[in-house]
């Protein structure tokens, strides 16, 4: 018996240590090496590096045929195993010498970094092997404290490592509001050691009360409230928000303004393939089709005589107009599809994108859509007017009100009001993005919303119901698309030149991705799962080397840890938990034995 739990804790600490070689391997270690978390103390590389041996350490500890008193010992060798891998690639590097001909990323700053600069490299590994072990034997240790000390513990731990990570950005958003000396004593190349010390306890203080006490108490009061306080709750709480949202890019500047805006035309993008893949089923591959006609129809139409028309359509016909075809779109490319279901119709849809791509591409296309050179100089969106002439003196008055907290949205030119700058996009995309919101919660919760609903679950039985399938699977990609014409008329406008390029397939696989990790059918889902995949990613530019590879770990994450999203929809966590029970005829059959 004792052999086999030994053989257990050797099997889950070598795949964890092979884990870490290859993050070594493949580059990952050195890339993160280059920024701090703690000045000049602990990188983020060595926080990659050393989870490893913790991770293998806690998972030990976990399995049930390892008794408590031998968790520490369990602990040691998990993580000293866990070590073996790499320890093997420092010793290979002694022996060959040009191993850099084979594996490229094995270089002398990795070599340097794992064997902690010693001179012998494999003193350097034993040295590796021992820290491995004693965080083996912390993470087996972690394992034994009490539930909600750890996730408190964890949370700070996030907190902390996500403010180290975007120190440098932090700074320029603080940079105005505190003085020089102020700034120096909380960073440095990273979260200096006394405030990063200070954070940690006390998130995890604040953590640990929310847990013990608060939350009980939350969920005391919001249960005894009744639905005229439960309304008004919730009408401050979205008003508290507005205004939050409404300063945010006075508070954010320019460079976190645009992260918003991309991180913007995602959300609508989620909001409208959420349609048809979270709430009717029907896996769509092909949805950068609906941002690449919004896009280009936009550019043709407001770039006037260039293009056929003897003048430019206003932006915000034409957005309605790009929104519309959108959803033209949407509704032709359903009709050959209908009858096809999973992976047939994921295939057919994936091929919509690659044509529209392939002719936008294309010198036939050229004299319409630019071929190769794209679409240049798209004007910026803009109210002018009469509209501006109503729009420009509120627009003044609150700013003035506001002061220093300038919504910085009113242009320079003749009193016009042009959204050529993130700041002043943010506020377009903002208001596109909350007028989704509404009209999908209103589908979600809508007779339509449940026939998709009823077709995602089980099509053959919602037809038997009597449910015209259909229809309802005709409406799911036109209503769909639609939201995808929408951004893509925004990000012309936005990028003021549109290339075909723009509308590679993982335009799609990003926005089914966020579905995905946000929680199928959830709306505050896709707002959580698209700053997950797109405002991480963008706010960490120097490894966008690695954001593939990111985006495969999480999703692999998603779907053995947590499958129903990050923020799942009551719906589906019902679903989920009702497939982990047992089949009644089996539960009966039990009980009766």
């Amino acid at each position: 018996m004792k052999e086999n739990v030994f053989k257990g804790t050797a099997r889950i600490a070598l795949i964890i240590g092979g884990v870490a070689l290859a993050l070594g391997m493949i580059g990952v270690i050195e890339a993160f090496n280059e920024r701090d978390i703690v000045s000049d103390v602990i990188t983020l590389g060595q926080v990659v590096l050393y989870a490893c041996p913790l991770i293998a350490g806690y998972f030990v500890a976990k399995r049930e045929d390892v008794g408590r008193s031998m968790v520490p010992v369990h602990g040691l060798l998990g993580g000293a195993i866990a070590a073996v891998p790499t320890f093997a690639l420092l010793y290979i590097t002694t022996i060959w010498e040009t191993i850099r001909d084979s594996f490229i990323n094995v270089s002398p700053t990795l070599i340097e970094a794992l064997s902690f600069g010693n001179e012998s490299v494999l003193a350097g590994g034993m040295r590796l092997v021992l820290i491995f072990a004693v965080l083996g034997l912390v993470g087996a240790l972690f394992s034994l404290l009490g539930t909600k000390l750890r996730a408190a513990f964890l949370q700070a731990v996030a907190w902390v490592v996500g403010i180290g990570v975007m120190s440098e950005i932090l700074v320029n958003i603080l940079r105005p509001r505190l003085t020089s000396a102020n700034l120096k004593a909380l960073f440095g190349s990273g979260l200096n050691q006394t405030p990063f010390i200070f954070l940690l306890v006390g998130i995890t203080v604040l953590s640990l009360a929310w847990q013990m006490v608060g939350k009980d108490r939350y969920q005391a009061r919001q249960a005894s409230m009744n639905a005229e306080q439960k309304k008004r709750s919730s009408i401050i709480r979205n008003v508290l928000i507005f205004c939050i949202l409404m300063i945010l890019p006075s508070v954010l500047g320019v460079y976190l303004s645009e992260i918003f805006n991309n991180v913007a035309l995602y959300i609508l993008m989620g909001l409208g393939l959420n349609i048809a893949v979270g709430l009717a089923g029907l896996l769509d591959l092909g949805y950068v089709t609906n941002f690449a006609i919004g896009a280009y129809l936009m550019a043709i139409m407001t770039s006037g005589s260039e293009y056929g028309l003897t003048t430019p359509v206003p932006f915000w016909i034409a957005l309605i107009i790009c929104t519309l075809a959108g959803m033209a779109a949407g509704f032709t490319f359903a009709l050959p599809v209908l009858k096809m279901r999973g992976d047939y119709l994921a295939i057919a849809t994936l091929g919509f994108g690659e044509i529209i791509r392939i002719l936008a591409k294309s010198d036939a296309m050229k004299g319409t859509l630019g071929g190769a050179q794209g679409i240049l100089q798209v004007p910026a969106a803009k109210i002018s007017g009469v509209a501006a002439s109503i729009f420009v003196p509120i627009l003044d008055f609150i700013n003035g009100i506001l002061g220093r907290w300038d919504l910085g949205i009113i242009g320079s030119k003749g009193g016009e009001i042009i959204f050529d700058k993130p700041p002043q996009l943010y506020y377009l995309l903002l208001a596109c993005c909350l007028l989704m919101l509404i009209i999908s919660n209103r589908l979600n919760n809508s007779r339509v919303g449940r026939r998709w609903m009823a077709i995602r679950e089980d099509e053959d039985v919602a037809a038997a119901m009597g449910i015209n399938t259909t229809s309802a699977k005709v409406i799911a990609f036109t209503l769909s698309a639609a939201s995808g014409g929408l951004a893509g008329a925004i990000f012309a406008a936005k990028l003021g030149s549109i290339f075909p390029h723009s509308f590679q397939l993982l335009i799609s696989v990003n926005v089914l991705s966020l579905i995905i990790v946000g929680g199928l059918g959830s709306l505050p889902g896709i707002v959580l799962g698209a700053f997950a995949l797109i405002g991480i990613p963008e706010l960490l530019r120097e490894f966008a080397e690695f954001r593939l590879l990111m985006y495969g770990i999480a999703l692999m994450a998603m779907m053995l840890l947590r499958p129903e999203g990050l923020w799942p929809s009551e719906a589906r966590k019902r679903e989920l938990s009702r497939d982990d029970d047992p089949p009644p005829i089996a539960a009966s059959a039990g009980a009766g034995d």
